[in-house]
C-alpha cells in the first residue's frame, strides 16, 4: 500500500506539506515514510502515499496530540503511536494546521517557555511575583489562542480584544506552574463569558454545553448567548469537575 521507496513526485508533494506546516526538519525516510520535526512543535511527523493520486498517510509520536486531534485511526503498519488515511492532499493539508498548533502548545510547551522567561527575574517580594505570574497568563493566553485558533469556541468571537484566556482551576489554586500553564486547564471565552465564569456564575457540563447559576439573573443569562458547546477533551472534564465543585455557584441567594 505505501510506496516505498517515494517518488520524486510524492516526495515533493510531502515535503510541501511539512515545511508549510511547521515541520521544516527533515529527519530521513524509511519503508516509504519520511519523517519531520519542527524546532518549534513538539514531536515528530512521518508522511507517506500510495502513489501521487493518493491515499496520503500521516503518522504520530505525540500521544497529546493524537488525543486532540480525535480522528479515526488507519489499520496499517508503520511507524509512530499512530497512523491516519487521507483520500487526497486536500484532506491531509486540512489537519497538518492543528497538528502543528497543537505541537506547539501541547504538553509542557507553555510551561518551557515561562521557566525560561522567569530564570533571572527576581523572587523576593510581593511585587516580584505578581510580575512573574503575568509573564505566566500572558503566555498562558497566547497558547491558548493557538490551542483555540482564536476563536472563542462558544460564541464564534474572533476579535483578540474580546477574548479572554479563562483558567478551569484557578491560579492560585493550581498546584505547580505545569498545572496553571497547561492549556487543557483553559477555555478561550469571550469577555462576558469569561467574567461569568471566573465567578462561578456559568459552568460547563462533560458535553461543553453551559450550566447557569440560580444567583445568575435573568436578563444578564439572556445575554450570554451561544452558538455552539464547548469541544472540550477528557483532560479538561477532569479539570472542569474541580470548577462545577469549588467554583460554580449552585445556590440561589
Amino acid at each position: 500500500m505505501i510506496q516505498s521507496p517515494q517518488s520524486f513526485v510524492v516526495s515533493q508533494e510531502c515535503q510541501k506539506v511539512a515545511w508549510q506546516n511547521g515541520y521544516r526538519r527533515a529527519l530521513g525516510e524509511a519503508d516509504g515514510w519520511v519523517r519531520y520535526g519542527s524546532t518549534t512543535a513538539k514531536g515528530t511527523v512521518w508522511l507517506a502515499a500510495a502513489g501521487h493520486d493518493g491515499p496520503w498517510f500521516l503518522a504520530l509520536d505525540h500521544l497529546g496530540i493524537a488525543e486532540d486531534l480525535n480522528l479515526p485511526k488507519a489499520d496499517l503498519p508503520g511507524p509512530g503511536l499512530v497512523r491516519y488515511a487521507f483520500p487526497n492532499l486536500t484532506a491531509l493539508y486540512a489537519v497538518m494546521p492543528r497538528v502543528y498548533q497543537l505541537g506547539v502548545t501541547l504538553p509542557d510547551g507553555p510551561l518551557e517557555e515561562f521557566r525560561a522567561a522567569v530564570a533571572d527575574l527576581p523572587k523576593s517580594t510581593e511585587a516580584e511575583r505578581l510580575i512573574i505570574q503575568r509573564v505566566g497568563q500572558n503566555i498562558f493566553r497566547d497558547r491558548l489562542m493557538t490551542y483555540w485558533q482564536g476563536r472563542c469556541p462558544l460564541t464564534g468571537i474572533t476579535d483578540p480584544a474580546l477574548l479572554r484566556a479563562s483558567h478551569i482551576i484557578a491560579w492560585k489554586d493550581c498546584a505547580s506552574d505545569a498545572d496553571r500553564l497547561d492549556v487543557h486547564n483553559g477555555l478561550l471565552l469571550s469577555a462576558l463569558w469569561d467574567a461569568a465564569f471566573d465567578r462561578g456564575l456559568v459552568t460547563f457540563d462533560d458535553d461543553g454545553l453551559p450550566q447557569f447559576s440560580p444567583k445568575l439573573s435573568e436578563t444578564a443569562r439572556a445575554e450570554l448567548r451561544w452558538q455552539s458547546p464547548i469541544p472540550l477533551t477528557d483532560k479538561h472534564r477532569a479539570r472542569l469537575v474541580w470548577h462545577r465543585t469549588e467554583a460554580f455557584e449552585e445556590i440561589a441567594p
